[in-house]
């Protein structure tokens, strides 16, 4: 297969599917994550439910993975309220050890 031309100047109306695939690198990276709404493929993508397939697991796989690198929200202000009620009250339980000469509470 030769090489892509200049994604603007492709026709998708004539595109062959396995002309599609050699594309589909640029059109991910120029279109936002978001094949399958790009105007200029409706058509070609109806015509073609293989293709479309392949764009919907890609678009799947990109969601998914940029979903792994987002950044995790720290516990709200209510969950840290309960670690520390559950703290203070598992405290007043510490169980006391015993010394030769008496007992002490341990920290």
């Amino acid at each position: 297969m030769s090489e892509p031309g200049d994604i603007n100047e492709i026709n998708f109306d004539t595109l062959k599917p396995e002309e599609f695939e050699n594309y589909l690198p640029e059109l991910f990276a120029t279109g936002d994550g978001k094949v399958s709404q790009d105007p200029r493929l409706q058509k070609f993508l109806a015509q073609n439910p293989d293709c479309a397939a392949l764009v919907s697991d890609l678009e799947t796989i990109a969601e998914t993975a940029r979903s792994l690198f987002e950044p995790v929200e720290d516990p709200s202000d209510k969950v840290w309220a309960k670690i520390q009620s559950k703290l203070r009250e598992e405290s007043a339980f510490v169980p006391l050890e015993t010394e030769a000469d008496g007992v002490k509470e341990i920290d």
